[in-house]
């Protein structure tokens, strides 16, 4: 079997090997992600609509949810010089505006010929809920703590 460091500049994560990170997601999120995007879906920003659907309130964008796991595996696991590669994510329950969410990624598989890793993906609310699961691949070029 070849050596799996030889393809990671800085050496491989282990399998098992895990991070996370949390935070609060704020009104002011919606509206960040807004600008970058244009959703101005109305689950996002209009009380009346957002509380007659099945979500009953005002919700965050799914990129605003997902957005923990970037920084998961571009700051922790693998790691500075990481990007996302596939994902595959099941968005479970709602995150509203003062939740605080927890990403974490567990490395599943890493290549041995490429600086590639496979991990298991998930956000949780602070209530313990599920709100996302999946898996992604990664790619690592190696920057090491280099960072501007």
């Amino acid at each position: 079997m070849p050596d799996v460091t030889s393809a990671w500049p800085d050496g491989a994560p282990g399998i098992g090997a895990t991070a996370f990170r949390s935070r609060t997601v704020g009104a002011e999120d919606i509206q960040h992600f807004t600008a970058i995007t244009g959703d101005r879906n109305p689950l996002h920003y209009d009380e009346a609509a957002a509380a007659a659907s099945r979500f009953g309130g005002i919700i965050v964008q799914g990129g605003v949810t997902s957005g923990i796991l970037n920084a998961v595996v571009a700051e922790d696991l693998p790691g500075p010089g990481s990007v996302f590669l596939k994902v595959e994510w099941s968005f479970l329950a709602p995150v509203r505006p003062g939740d605080e969410i927890t990403g974490r990624v567990e490395v599943l598989e890493v290549r041995h010929d490429k600086p590639i890793a496979r991990l298991k993906t998930t956000v949780t609310r602070v209530d313990g809920e599920l709100v996302l699961d999946g898996t992604a691949l990664t790619y690592t070029v190696g920057l090491g703590a280099r960072r501007t």
